[in-house]
């Protein structure tokens, strides 16, 4: 298996968190849940899923779920499989009119990251009306979802605050300003990593700022950043939550356009080549490190097990969640790891996301050695 695939060395963790209901109504609802993947009829290993993806300006989607998850299914399904594949590209517009090409098209089932988690509800019902499961990734939809998978987002919320803390030191005080550069509001994750970040930053430090940035944009996050500088001043902000590293990016560009010469220390997550060089650098403290080939293997085994047998395999899926539409959805909640200098190659050299020569190019070379990343 080439080592971009490889599984991370962390165990699986499932997580539940269902809200407990009254006797008939779970027992309805169970009912309700196995009659519709039971739609999906029983099939053999010439299976269609297809795959909808919500962006791809961060560079996780195509350079790691897209590639993991085609090779996950075609090995599950000895070869016969296919993937139907689109990309929204951030509009969610144009992934409700991905949905309809997808059941006009009549795949098996749906891989679905929904561009807006609301939004797309009508359309997962309207799969699911025409007998297409969907199964929700990284970001749980609203709707009719027959399974979902993602990391525990609160938990990453919670430790790029730990993060954060440490990296202030002494400045860590409920005096000291911060900006908070959370995600898009049409991301339900952003709000559990936000929740999570502010179950640790709040009474700590004094949060001056905080933003939802739109469409999770690097520029966004940018002009966002020169917002705060003018209205806090360049000199009092003493770090700066950043929900990803794409963002990280823009927030640093901004403080440097804006005459800081040293940084505060500044949070990210998906442990993007940039994110991580940056970190080398000693420009951005931390990223969040999430093992994409497991979170990608795990949708493939749910899409294909629902495919193939019309319900899911029980053993993929111990636990469940809830969304404000559906609930006791059978969830795989995947590990997370803060990544720093002094854990690089235990994480994303280990697990086979960039070899030493992608990280340390000429323009690293020096703060590689210096941090002994050899």
């Amino acid at each position: 298996m080439n080592t971009r695939t490889r599984r991370a060395a962390v165990a699986f963790c499932a997580t539940a968190m269902a809200v407990s209901l009254a006797a008939c109504g779970s027992a309805k609802e169970s009912g309700d849940k196995a009659d519709s993947s039971k739609s999906a009829g029983k099939k053999g290993d010439d299976i269609t899923v297809g795959l909808l993806l919500p962006e791809n300006q961060t560079a996780r989607y195509e350079k790691f779920d897209k590639p993991i998850i085609e090779k996950q299914i075609s090995t599950l399904t000895n070869g016969k499989g296919k993937v139907e594949y689109l990309n929204a590209k951030q509009n969610a517009d144009t992934q409700a009119q991905q949905i309809d090409t997808m059941i006009t098209k009549k795949v098996d089932v749906l891989i679905l990251d929904a561009v807006d988690f609301k939004a797309v509800a009508s359309g997962v019902k309207k799969a699911k009306d025409a007998g297409i499961p969907v199964v929700a990734y990284d970001r749980l939809a609203q709707g009719p979802i027959a399974a979902y998978t993602s990391f525990d987002n609160k938990e990453v919320g919670k430790t790029q605050g730990e993060a954060l803390l440490k990296a202030m030191g002494a400045d860590a005080k409920p005096s000291s300003k911060i900006v908070m550069m959370n995600g898009a509001i049409t991301d339900p994750n952003a709000k559990d990593f936000k929740d999570g970040a502010l179950s640790v930053l709040k009474g700590k430090v004094d949060i001056a700022k905080s933003y939802d940035t739109k469409e999770w944009k690097p520029e966004n996050a940018n002009t966002n950043m020169d917002g705060a500088v003018s209205a806090i001043g360049k000199d009092n902000i003493k770090g700066v939550y950043s929900a990803n590293d794409g963002m990280a990016g823009g927030i640093i560009q901004s403080l440097k356009s804006n005459g800081v010469t040293k940084l505060p220390p500044v949070t990210g997550q998906d442990a993007e080549l940039a994110g991580v060089q940056r970190i080398i650098a000693g420009e951005q403290y931390m990223s969040v490190f999430k093992s994409y080939p497991q979170e990608a293997e795990t949708v493939a085994k749910m899409a294909v097990s629902i495919a193939k047998d019309g319900k899911l395999d029980s053993s993929i899926a111990t636990g469940t969640v809830d969304s404000d539409t559906d609930k006791g959805i059978p969830a795989v909640i995947v590990p997370v790891v803060s990544l720093t200098q002094a854990n690089i190659k235990d994480t994303v050299i280990k697990e086979g996301y960039y070899t030493l020569d992608e990280i340390c190019t000429a323009k690293f070379k020096a703060a590689c050695d210096k941090i002994g990343l050899k």
